[in-house]
């Protein structure tokens, strides 16, 4: 194949299905968590590490994932002991970390406009063999925490009460949560972008849930949905020359919506089917009134 002859799209199809994995792979728990857009203000953390990648001649992948990390633990904490301003500071975490990435870019002397658009949006042709390596390292980390610690997780997204009083570790396994969904971001930046990295933690997990009913398969069909659009994404950006980011955020929601059409009639007939299941125990029992049983006089 054509697509496959060249070595920057072998580098870019490699880290578009780390990123189909890990996107979702971490996504769930956010999502369980309420913490949809917790990934975006990640993002915008971690164009001060590229800035600072840039400024100091440094990979800007392993600077976004230190500075992010730092980022995400400061969000984590603001979220556990933040009061009624607690909103005002991340807001200022926020904005302040892309200004930063803004700021250290322009001054450093080989950081350009150029370069601020591939990472805030992605970029193919960027991905570099260096880039590769650090996106290998990264998404096994995810993986392994992600899979490892799935129900530990899982109880501490769902009730983080009632992890505590089973006796798990709840700060250090929030403190984890955020800290991979740093890593998570570093990853994806090359592919999809740091302003859209957020929408390919969510869609896919949101698509899933519309058709999957338990936990273990909504993981499963998440990250199926995440490799193939980030795929099917990066393919449509090399014959068609469109934002690879972009495409893949599209598509996914493009599946979000087919899966939520093909949902609302199977959500009926489980409804219809688990009615009549009810109706038709509730006639069984023993001494159950039945509406022919009333006799007037």
């Amino acid at each position: 194949m054509e697509i496959l002859e060249t070595a920057f799209m072998q580098r870019a199809l490699i880290a578009a299905v780390l990123v189909g994995i890990t996107a979702p792979a971490v996504g769930i728990y956010l999502v369980q968590r309420r913490q949809a857009l917790l990934g975006d203000g990640i993002g915008h953390v971690a164009m001060t590490g590229v800035g600072l990648g840039f400024l100091l001649s440094t990979n800007p992948v392993w600077m976004a994932t230190a500075v992010s990390v730092v980022g995400a633990i400061a969000m984590e904490l603001i979220r556990a002991y933040g009061r009624t301003r607690g909103d005002i500071a991340l807001a200022m975490l926020f904005y302040g970390g892309m200004a930063g990435g803004v700021l250290l870019i322009n001054i450093s002397d080989t950081g350009s406009t150029a370069n601020l658009s591939s990472f805030l949006f992605g970029s193919l042709s960027t991905v570099s063999d260096e880039d590769l390596t650090a996106i290998c390292v990264l998404a096994a980390f995810v993986v392994l925490v992600s899979l490892g610690l799935r129900r530990q997780l899982f109880a501490v997204s769902q009730d983080e009460e009632f992890a505590r009083v089973t006796g798990l570790p709840v700060r250090a396994l929030n403190l984890l949560i955020a800290v991979t969904a740093a890593v998570t971001v570093s990853v994806a930046m090359r592919v999809v972008g740091l302003l859209l990295v957020s929408a390919l933690m969510v869609v896919p997990v949101a698509a899933a849930q519309q058709i999957s009913r338990s936990f273990r398969a909504t993981f499963a069909l998440a990250v199926g949905i995440g490799v193939a659009v980030a795929l099917a994404g990066t393919t449509t950006s090399y014959y068609q020359d469109v934002p690879p980011g972009a495409t893949i955020v599209l598509l996914a929601i493009a599946v979000f919506i087919t899966l939520t059409v093909l949902a609302t009639p199977l959500a009926r007939r489980r409804a219809r089917t688990v009615e009549v299941a009810s109706a038709e125990c509730t006639a069984d029992m023993p001494g159950s009134r039945r509406p022919g049983d009333d006799v007037k006089v």
